[in-house]
């Protein structure tokens, strides 16, 4: 099959630059309509699609991001590769605002919002153990050293609920008690969602404060984020138009079975299944239903 890349675009992020024959498209799915039109079109001879997982504009929370309506979106146009670039806060001295960091894992504190496209009337269970793709992993970090950026290879990632940022109490449990490295409120439940739809995920988080633990920095200051991201957003661009070199166009099946989640994920017997539920599963579970 062929590589086609879909990018998840977060704060500071609302278009990519370069795309041949770039067009917004719209896409219509059973989840309700996703963030914005997706922005298509092709990246040296391979195919992406561009989503910005706010809305031009800005215009979704955290809490009310579609991210349902995204995932499917993305698997109906035939993405294969899904790349979450988000802004991101930081529990570590070392990753310091501007640098990013390739995420492996996560601990998910969200509450309000939907988090499978699986429930009554076909259920199913998929491992998030390693909930991002280490081939997928492994292209953005080497295309974010290529570009010159401040890479650092593994960190696991705190979902708030937000749209607020942390008490200082939270900040430390999050840093000093549970090991926590980066803090955001975009990548849950938008990693299981990809997985759910057997789609290969990886998490580039684009630091922008030390959050509110750093006896130095204080707060988070919102006006300096705002500056932060700026300069992060071109470092993001810039790592994806290398992704189309180090991914290729040309794709084999992913060797760690992020396209193959579902063989053995649904429990519910085919005659107990609800049609209706199957027919709204048919761009993500369609494969194997």
């Amino acid at each position: 099959m062929n590589t086609y890349i879909g990018v998840i675009g977060g704060s500071g992020i609302y278009d990519i630059d370069g795309l041949e024959n770039a067009e917004w498209t719209s896409v219509s799915g059973p989840w309700g309509a996703p963030s914005d039109q997706i922005l298509t079109g092709s990246l040296d001879g391979v195919k992406m699609a561009f989503l910005p997982r706010h809305g031009r504009g800005h215009v979704h929370s955290p809490s009310t991001v579609p991210y349902r309506a995204n995932i499917d979106a993305l698997k109906r146009l035939g993405v294969t590769d899904v790349i979450s670039v988000s802004a991101c806060g930081s529990f570590r001295e070392e990753l310091a605002p501007g640098d990013f960091v390739i995420v492996d894992q996560f601990i998910d504190r969200t509450f309000a919002r939907e988090k499978s496209f699986f429930g009554t009337g076909c259920v199913a269970h998929v491992s998030v153990a390693h909930p991002t793709c280490p081939r997928l992993s492994e292209a953005c970090y080497s295309a974010a050293k290529d570009a010159g950026i401040t890479v650092h290879k593994g960190g696991t990632y705190l979902a708030m609920e937000g749209p607020q940022f942390s008490s200082l109490a939270e900040s430390k449990l999050y840093r000093e008690n549970w090991g926590c490295d980066v803090i955001g409120m975009t990548n849950m439940p938008e990693a299981k969602l990809a997985r759910e739809a057997e789609l290969c995920y990886a998490s580039v988080a684009m630091i922008t404060d030390y959050d509110s633990w750093h006896p130095h920095h204080g707060e988070v200051d919102i006006s300096q984020i705002i500056a932060t991201l700026t300069g992060n957003a071109d470092k993001g661009r810039d790592l994806v138009k290398r992704l189309p070199a180090l991914l290729g166009a040309d794709r084999a099946p992913c060797p760690h079975g992020c396209d193959r989640a579902l063989d053995y994920a649904i429990l519910t017997a085919p005659e107990a299944r609800d049609p209706a539920m199957v027919a709204k599963l048919d761009a993500v579970a369609g494969r194997v239903l």
